[in-house]
């Protein structure tokens, strides 16, 4: 049963019903057990929280033990963002690689079965999918995350991944709302603009809302980002005209609206996340995401009395943060009905021999070859040039196909090269490296969105000039011409994508 602490008035509960907040570690802190008894409704989990299926199982039992209907909150889209596969990769390919493939049912596959994980370790609210148009090539934050380029594409696999999550009782919250993909700046570090007309809004960024909107999407996530075609002023997280005006009014969404990250630089080096929860809040969301990088009790009870003062000195309506805390407990409802027998317990992972798992089914069906080549019969080295990771992905999560082809062909051996002070003549040094390190065995190199890097593609000239039987994998965006003697296009770095390379560099496939 839930329990509250009689002693909490009503207008703080509700202020502590908005937050989505953090915590460090792999057990519930007593502060946010005590918070969750105080009126606390939902909780977000990170890569750092997660240690092994089992021990997620037991943390979110142990959080349903102060509230059984607390919403636990993830951010596993699959593919380059996992969190519950943070330390090894993802089992899932991306949503670029689902967009590729371009079968429904697949994608609506994949999204139950990562639902049914999540829902066997208690986990009911995931922060995907990512409905954005990745429209601009050179998006550095969305990029692989997107079904692609093609609005209506984007917009079909959306609904079909919404639909496949709540399948699996796992409430879908569809993001960035209203559309990330045309941004040339991380919201991570500082505000993008999109400087597009009304018209194009609606015929591109939209659609795949709408569609997420018409497939029963529980949630939305907003996005920090200024539009100027809709408000000239603020952006569409602190935005009445887009949260309320748009979403709600225009689109009938009827759900609960989350803001991304508080404390990413978009809002907290200009607003302050204080300020900045009020303004959501005001501007139509429900709930206020925080704890990627402020994970304490301080976070909590700053947020919590900045709500609960905006609401005594008039600057929020009262009626406003009543309204937003239902709509949370409105889906907190949802998931207790929908959970049923499936009870958190200790949650298997999915193996990933051929032919027994629908991410590595759709992995390698999402692989594009160019070129022919003899399978490998010796180890490799594998040469990763390795772009600097994005905060939304992350460092800690490997990619790449050396772990892989190492369990295919013993003995390969892998080095990582950046980009960092790699200009003109510098580049023959870096290949030069390369080359030494192979000591004369075939190289596979392997990149990372080339098109974005030009260190990264003149490198890989420079040595596939030395060496022109280099193998190429490319694991991001795949947008630059192939090259090589063969060109393999995974369509993102999950291990899995790693995976379905390998078989096809050492001819192992089915």
């Amino acid at each position: 049963m839930t329990t509250l602490v009689s002693s909490t008035d009503t207008l703080t509960r509700d202020a502590l019903a908005v937050l989505q907040p953090g915590f460090l570690g792999t057990t519930a802190p007593d502060w946010l057990l005590r918070h969750i008894g105080e009126g606390l409704s939902s909780v977000g989990l990170f890569g750092r929280n997660i240690a092994s299926p089992e021990q997620l199982a037991a943390l979110t039992a142990r959080l349903r033990a102060e509230r059984d209907d607390v919403l636990v909150a993830i951010d596993e889209e699959g593919g380059d963002v996992t969190r519950l596969e943070v330390r090894h990769g993802s089992s899932f390919p991306g949503n670029y690689a689902l967009g590729t493939v371009d079968d429904l049912d697949l994608t609506r596959d994949v999204a139950r079965e990562l639902g049914r994980r999540l829902a066997e370790c208690g986990v009911n609210l995931n922060w995907a999918p990512s409905a954005d148009v990745n429209s601009n090539r050179d998006n550095p934050v969305i990029g692989v995350r997107s079904f692609g380029a093609d609005p209506e594409l984007v917009a079909r696999h959306t609904a079909a991944y919404v639909e496949g999550l709540q399948s699996a009782g796992v409430a879908a919250c569809t993001k960035h709302f209203p559309g990330h993909g045309d941004t040339a700046v991380d919201s991570h570090h500082s505000m993008p603009r999109i400087d597009v007309g009304l018209d194009t809004l609606h015929a591109r960024d939209l659609l795949p809302f709408r569609a997420a909107i018409t497939a029963g999407s529980k949630s939305v996530m907003s996005a920090h980002i200024l539009l100027p075609a809709l408000d000239p002023n603020r952006p569409a997280t602190l935005s009445p005209q887009i949260l309320t005006g748009l979403l709600r009014e225009e689109l009938g969404f009827d759900g609960l609206i989350v803001t991304d990250g508080m404390e990413m630089q978009a809002i907290a080096s200009t607003y302050g996340i204080e300020r900045g929860s009020v303004l959501a809040i005001a501007a139509g969301a429900d709930a206020i995401c925080v704890g990627g990088g402020l994970a304490d009790e301080e976070t909590v009870l700053r947020l919590r009395d900045a709500l609960v003062a905006a609401v005594r000195d008039g600057e929020l309506p009262e009626e406003r943060l009543v309204d937003a805390a239902a709509r949370v407990r409105a889906l907190a409802d949802w998931t207790l009905r929908v959970r049923g027998a499936s009870e958190p317990g200790a949650a298997s992972q999915e193996g990933t021999a051929p032919g027994t798992a629908i991410g590595l089914v759709a992995a390698r069906r999402a692989l594009r070859v160019t070129g022919t080549v003899r399978p490998l019969d010796s180890a490799p080295y594998v040469a990763a040039f390795t772009p600097v990771a994005n905060i939304a992905v992350g460092d800690e999560t490997p990619w790449g196909v050396a772990a892989e082809l190492g369990r295919l062909l013993p003995g390969t051996e892998t080095g990582a090269y950046n980009g960092a002070g790699i200009a003109g003549t510098d580049t023959g040094a870096l290949v030069a490296k390369v080359l030494a390190a192979a000591d004369g065995r075939t190289i596979v190199a392997v990149v990372r969105d080339l098109h974005r890097h030009v260190w990264m593609s003149d490198a890989l000239d420079a040595l596939i000039a030395a060496r022109p039987e280099t193998v190429v994998v490319e694991m991001g965006v795949n947008e630059a011409e192939p090259r090589g003697v063969l060109h393999i296009a995974t369509h993102g770095a999950a291990r899995v994508c790693g995976l379905a390379a390998a078989e096809i560099i050492a001819g192992r496939t089915d």
